[in-house]
């Protein structure tokens, strides 16, 4: 035990004589290591904002939008994405055959600018009626949401998300009441969401809502929509709802083999493993490229280390010629390249929990670090101490006596 901490007193001792080379040894490790834990957790922390997200839209949820969805490709229907129709909704709210579907949102969404007074915002306009705050499970903070007399007198209102409240009126001015233009058509505010949270397209609280009929007739003149919504009634009865939705739709449109459905019916389960899926690749995308960093960080220690037996050969010989046995050498290169991919790795699993936390705050997602990416990064970190160090340090120990103390 006294050898062996004599071994690694004398390593500690060696790297320090060189800083500069130790120094740029470590670099690559912190580099890598920092790079893998802050990729992890950007890649988990997506994951998880995004099934936070689709949870959020409601409960029980089947969403239904037109064309068909075939091995994961969509399949353009005949008609495009017009296939589904304000009677379409109707039928699967109104039909004998369909027995499990407790509230059914049809909506037709466009991207549109939208302007107040010297404000303005490229954002989605969602026509909706009055079930889909019940089936999307939208709350109103203030004023009220779309009414069924809305829908029916196609009034120009607007519900408004937080968000969009904010890029609107950047004065603070009080939302309610305050007029807004939606394709040059003047819209009354009268509601504001309450936040749901999320960033880019999956941004909920900047979305702004009218009646499914204004936005029909008047904004975005079309006869169809984009999606209907329905809410089962429990979560056991998700796939029954699906066939008998399925059924009458297939029925509606003519269709006798369900292959030719013009239409994709999704769960809410369905859309979390989509999701889930594309987060996962990209993920491990991102952590083979950072795993790249750490190939060249091992490299580049295997590399100095060679320098050092090179620098070190007439040492060496003289150890040798004075009794160190091989183990001796093997074990005191191998310690030096452990130390360093040891501080290395401490560094950069430093360095990666501080950039993951700076970029969960600039781009406003979820701060997520799990022990197992920390537990991977000291398993990498050991593990390619021993690999990269392993031939410098044989290398070392199989010097000839004589040879060593001749080296120029």
């Amino acid at each position: 035990m006294h050898d062996f901490l004599e071994i690694i007193k004398e390593s500690i001792a060696t790297l320090f004589l060189n800083k500069l080379r130790t120094g740029l040894a470590i670099l690559g490790i912190v580099i890598g290591i920092g790079s893998v834990i802050a990729l992890l957790s950007l890649g988990q922390a997506t994951q998880q904002t995004i099934q936070n997200q689709i949870q959020s839209l409601g409960s029980n949820l089947l969403s239904i939008t037109p064309g068909s969805i075939n091995a994961g490709a969509i399949r353009g229907a005949q008609g495009g994405a017009t296939t589904l129709t304000n009677d379409d909704a109707t039928a699967i709210q109104t039909s004998p055959q369909i027995t499990d579907v407790a509230a059914v949102s049809p909506t037709y969404t466009g991207r549109v600018q939208v302007v107040a007074g010297g404000n303005n915002t490229n954002t989605s306009v969602i026509g909706v009626t009055p079930s889909y705050a019940v089936v999307s499970n939208v709350q109103v903070a203030e004023g009220n949401f779309i009414t069924t007399q809305d829908q029916q007198a196609l009034t120009r209102v607007a519900v408004v998300g937080p968000q969009a409240a904010a890029n609107l009126f950047s004065d603070g001015a009080d939302p309610i009441g305050q007029l807004i233009r939606i394709n040059n058509i003047a819209f009354h505010i009268v509601g504001v969401t309450v936040s749901k949270g999320g960033t880019g397209f999956l941004n909920q609280d900047d979305n702004i809502y009218i009646p499914l009929s204004t936005a029909q007739e008047e904004v975005f003149g079309v006869t169809h929509l984009t999606s209907i919504s329905v809410q089962v009634k429990s979560a056991d009865l998700m796939t029954d709802a699906e066939n008998q939705i399925g059924y009458v739709l297939l029925s509606r449109h003519k269709l006798q083999n369900p292959t030719q459905a013009d239409f994709s019916i999704l769960s809410e389960a369905d859309i979390l493993q989509a999701a889930t899926t594309t987060t996962n690749t990209f993920t491990a995308l991102l952590s083979g490229i950072a795993a790249i960093s750490l190939l060249v960080g091992g490299i580049g220690i295997m590399n100095i280390m060679l320098v050092s037996v090179t620098e070190r050969t007439r040492e060496i010989g003289l150890r040798k010629a004075l009794g160190a046995k091989k183990q001796v050498i093997v074990t005191q290169f191998l310690i030096e390249a452990l130390l360093l991919t040891f501080i290395g790795g401490i560094i950069g699993i430093l360095l990666g929990i501080g950039v993951s936390l700076l970029l969960s705050t600039l781009i406003k997602i979820g701060f997520v670090i799990s022990v197992s990416s920390i537990l991977l990064a000291f398993i990498v970190s050991a593990g390619i101490g021993v690999l990269f160090g392993w031939y410098p340090a044989r290398r070392a120990a199989n010097l000839q006596p004589i040879e060593a103390l001749r080296y120029e």
